[in-house]
């Protein structure tokens, strides 16, 4: 068998080493929700884009939305919270 060097057109691949602080970002936002008083997050999802969070799902009153993102911009290295949870 041979085997010959991969050249990926002329270009090395990049390989983006943010994305494992993206993850560990989203994992403490949840984390953070999980844990928090005065709000059920149990139907939130927590994803990342970059530095920013985006949450979705529903919780039950504003004042639980309002909270999510309060509770989530306090972690730490979150840049922005888009915060797209609706009533349910």
């Amino acid at each position: 068998m041979v085997f010959k060097e991969a050249t990926f057109h002329g270009k090395q691949p990049e390989i983006e080493v943010e994305f494992v602080n993206h993850a560990a970002l989203e994992i403490a936002a949840a984390e953070a929700l999980a844990t928090a008083g005065d709000i059920d997050a149990s139907d939130v999802q927590v994803t990342s884009d970059a530095d920013d969070i985006v949450l979705t799902g529903t919780v039950a009153t504003v004042a639980e939305i309002e909270r999510a993102t309060a509770i989530v911009r306090a972690v730490q290295g979150v840049h922005d919270v888009r915060n797209q949870i609706l009533l349910g």
